[in-house]
């Protein structure tokens, strides 16, 4: 299977990406800081999810100040024609619509005086609001 580190800023965690119908796909398609998988295993252990059945949904959805927002959420098992990724034994879950507003995103979690809370840096955003969680593409 296909892994890839993004060295930019950040070191990304190497993504085992899994396909809907188990067949590799290209990995590109999501990157996770370490920092954001870190708060995803916290979540995860505080809702009692187990990683190996339940994962990270993200996706989008219309509305917001700029027309589409994100949508993060647990789910307890892919479905039929999701994107699975998984990312040092985290998996994430990507429907096939959203995939096409986050192909090439890095999921970050940002702490500061003013914001606490995961990050979407997303190249495919052409506007965003101030909140951070709407966007145009």
């Amino acid at each position: 299977m296909a892994q890839t580190t993004d060295t930019t800023e950040k070191q990304m965690t190497p993504a085992t990406p899994v396909a809907s119908a188990q067949a590799p796909e290209s990995a590109s398609g999501l990157q996770v800081t370490p920092k954001a998988l870190e708060k995803i295993r916290a979540a995860m252990a505080k809702e009692n999810i187990s990683p190996e059945q339940g994962g990270l949904r993200v996706g989008v959805q219309g509305g917001g100040c700029s027309g589409l927002t994100y949508n993060i959420r647990f789910d307890s098992q892919p479905r039929e024609r999701d994107r699975v990724f998984v990312y040092d034994g985290v998996r994430v879950f990507v429907d096939p619509k959203s995939f096409l507003y986050l192909h090439g995103m890095t999921l970050d979690w940002q702490e500061t005086l003013m914001y606490r809370g995961f990050q979407f840096v997303n190249p495919n955003a052409t506007k965003s609001c101030g909140c951070g969680t709407s966007f145009t593409a």
